[in-house]
């Protein structure tokens, strides 16, 4: 049986390191499920390393830095993904680094993306992946 390619957003990320400790749970139940095999992208290092980088939160970037090591796929940066981006953005009123995760997931093998928006969020409005939300 193969396994669920996930690509999760940044907010799941940092639910996991430093989130209540409810929707903390839920974000490392998905990082820690066996049955997935996680897709990452430049655009969510960017999104997620910079920061504890500056700050020298030193765990939080070994939790980053583990979990970008542990990827099954990285997908760089590519203009067909920043093409399906600016159609996505335009079709949804996605924002930015909203619309390139999206393109990221629609130009790769991801089965489903993975976040934190509401069901409601331009994000979750996308009809081109498959989107699941951890919020209630």
């Amino acid at each position: 049986m193969s396994k669920i390619k996930t690509y999760i957003d940044a907010d799941v990320l940092i639910a996991a390191f430093r989130g209540e400790e409810a929707i903390c749970r839920k974000a490392m139940e998905i990082i820690d499920d066996p049955e997935r095999q996680f897709i990452v992208s430049d655009y969510l290092k960017l999104e997620v390393i910079p920061k504890p980088t500056f700050h020298r939160f030193k765990e939080e970037m070994e939790f980053m830095e583990t979990f970008f090591n542990s990827a099954w796929l990285n997908v760089d940066a590519t203009p067909s993904i920043t093409t399906k981006a600016i159609t996505l953005a335009c079709q949804y009123n996605l924002g930015v680094l909203d619309a390139l995760h999206a393109g990221t997931v629609a130009e790769s093998e991801t089965d489903v993306f993975i976040t934190l928006e509401r069901p409601t969020s331009p994000l979750c409005q996308v009809q081109e992946i498959r989107i699941e939300s951890l919020r209630i």
